[in-house]
């Protein structure tokens, strides 16, 4: 999933409310300075900032960090042939279930959940159909009718047994492939701001290429504000990363949202699409169709947790503004809020829908 979520900063603000759980060091803000680490991990940077007073110590927490996420990439990676989900893959079978991690467990899990909650907008047995596309993007040219009909053979969550109790995990039919791309690096970012809580850093966030996870906000502030990309115009969209973007380029709003303990991931083409035949592709592809999607867009969702978010991203995406944002419209999903950015015709007509709630977190113009 391309990410562009960008520009994280410290919001200041006259009045901040005091938190029992901070560490004593942190309770003295005249002593808290900003450590800022950079590193490159699950094919993205992770940045990590914290507040602290001892810079010896702020390393020794960061490595930590870096260490469970470069751990959790050892079982979620879809390119590392020796990774355990690609392991899990060779291994299992119809009747042939296979003993897996807590992590990957959990994580897929919390993924079929999603696949039920989405009706299968996300599904994270779509491996077959990514695999393809990668290709596809790769040759520029469409995939043959009975590869593509091949590999939807091989996906569908329902095909999917987990034993919770035994963790245990088991594949109904030989050759799927699982793909967490859209839900790994949000659950390796909350374990990263989990390191840092552990180690003392209360205030701390974790930019994992876009999938952010926010502690508790800077010192003498009230949260942590991002700022959402907004859409790019077309003869950009397959500009690679790293584009620097100026006025002439956005043709959509670009929201800044404030947040504090929450998780905020954006998906979207702006950075990885293709043509094909005067039609763009996007990298993302609907589970049911086998194909990248054609409209594009950019959704930005908040949630509880940086899996949620991440995972939630990718779904409002295939379901399209409208569905998606009813999805997050539905009960059970009340924590968690979108902002969808849609451009339609050769104008590039820009469209934002919200879900309800989503103006308690947006910062609004003057």
């Amino acid at each position: 999933m391309n990410r562009l979520t960008r520009r994280i900063f410290g919001f200041s603000c006259a009045f901040v409310m005091a938190i029992a759980a901070f560490t004593q060091a942190e309770a003295d803000d005249t002593h808290l300075r900003r450590f800022d680490f950079e590193r490159v991990e699950m094919g993205v940077i992770f940045r990590l900032s914290v507040y602290g007073s001892d810079s010896g110590v702020a390393n020794k927490a960061a490595e930590a960090a870096y260490a469970r996420i470069h751990m959790l990439n050892g079982i979620f990676s879809d390119y590392d042939g020796s990774s355990e989900v690609r392991r899990l893959c060779e291994a299992s079978g119809p009747n042939r279930p296979i003993r897996v991690s807590d992590e990957l467990c959990t994580v897929l899990q919390a993924s079929l959940q999603l696949s039920r909650d989405t009706n299968g907008a996300f599904d994270v047995t779509v491996g077959p159909l990514t695999k393809l596309w990668r290709r596809v993007r790769r040759r520029e040219m469409m995939p043959e009718p009975d590869q593509l009909s091949a590999a939807r053979k091989l996906t569908g969550y329902n095909l999917v047994r987990v034993d919770c109790e035994a963790k245990t995990v088991e594949l109904a039919l030989t050759g799927m492939r699982l793909d967490f791309g859209g839900i790994a690096k949000g659950f390796a970012a909350d374990e990263a701001l989990r390191v840092l809580r552990e180690n003392g850093f209360r205030r701390a966030l974790v930019d994992a290429g876009g999938d952010i996870v926010a502690g508790d906000p800077p010192p003498n502030a009230e949260f942590w504000v991002v700022e959402v990309e907004a859409l790019r115009r077309r003869e950009q969209g397959a500009s690679s990363v790293g584009h620097k973007q100026d006025e002439s380029d956005q043709v959509g709003p670009a929201p800044r949202l404030k947040i504090c303990n929450q998780a905020v991931a954006t998906s979207g083409d702006a950075y990885q699409s293709v043509v094909i035949a005067g039609r763009r592709y996007s990298h993302i592809v609907d589970p049911k169709t086998g194909l990248g999607l054609n409209q594009r867009s950019s959704v930005t969702i908040i949630a509880p947790t940086g899996m949620l978010a991440d995972g939630f991203a990718s779904a409002v995406s295939v379901l399209g503004p409208e569905a998606g944002i009813q999805l997050l419209e539905q009960p059970g999903h009340r924590r968690t809020e979108g902002y969808v950015m849609y451009a339609e015709g050769e104008l590039d007509d820009v469209t934002a829908v919200e879900s309800s709630g989503l103006q308690t977190f947006l910062i609004k113009v003057e």
